[in-house]
């Protein structure tokens, strides 16, 4: 079942990505070619001009569908061995509502969560003293809310006969933005807008990040789960044939 599955977690993962590289070119790169005209022109009297490693034209075409393609595919081959791990383990969950909430899970840990903290900026914001730092506060954000969802799931199934489903998925809901928000509060600030950016540029850019993202994982949840309620259904239809009458 597992090899079924990763094989389809791949396939929906490539078409999800393919649909968040159509988000992009449509929402992102406008405000993206804004923010670099504004490198260019702010810096351009102070450095010489540097020939590019790889142009515009190939990373607003085949680098971006590449870069698309590949981080769906990784993340379609995640979801679908966390499936296969949770699936009848966690609850009574059809296979699409669980790919839904796996994607769901996803996308808030993984992106709503620290964006929230330390939202997208454009190539041309960042100064060589801050961006190492601020990788890695993003990735330390991505790893607590990995772990305050696992948690806040544990806590979920503990309370699920003691306070009952609702009750218990609410809690572990509070449980995690709590911890999410304490530890956003201890966390450090960092602000590399340069004075001058266009504000109205930004905010396009960081809404169309986040849109991208969601696209992302939504359709791989929809996908997914689709195909793998298809697999399932399959699977379970042959071993019914296959069981011998009473």
């Amino acid at each position: 079942m597992a090899r079924a599955l990763l094989l389809r977690g791949l396939l929906a993962g490539v078409l999800a990505g393919l649909l968040a590289v159509g988000f992009a070119a449509l929402f992102g790169e406008p405000p993206l070619d804004l923010a670099i005209g504004f490198e260019t022109l702010t810096h351009h009297a102070d450095h010489a001009a540097e020939p590019a490693l790889v142009s515009r034209a190939v990373q607003r075409s085949v680098g971006l569908a590449f870069a698309g393609v590949a981080c769906g595919a990784a993340l379609g081959g995640i979801i679908a061995l966390v499936f296969a791990l949770a699936y009848q383990r966690i609850g009574r969950f059809t296979p699409r509502m669980l790919a839904a909430l796996l994607a769901g899970g996803g996308f808030v840990a993984t992106v709503l969560a620290p964006q929230l903290k330390y939202p997208a900026n454009p190539p041309s914001i960042g100064t060589p003293a801050t961006i190492g730092l601020r990788t890695a506060l993003y990735f330390e954000m991505i790893l607590i809310a990995l772990a305050a969802l696992v948690l806040a799931v544990l806590l979920a199934r503990w309370l699920l006969h003691r306070a009952g489903a609702w009750n218990a998925w609410l809690i572990a809901a509070l449980a995690f933005i709590g911890i999410v928000a304490a530890v956003q509060a201890v966390l450090p600030a960092i602000n590399e807008v340069p004075d001058g950016f266009p504000a109205a540029v930004l905010w396009h850019f960081r809404i169309a990040s986040l849109g991208m993202q969601f696209v992302l994982w939504a359709a791989l949840g929809i996908i997914f789960g689709t195909l793998a309620e298809r697999s399932l259904g399959r699977r379970s239809a042959r071993t019914s044939h296959a069981r011998p009458a009473d």
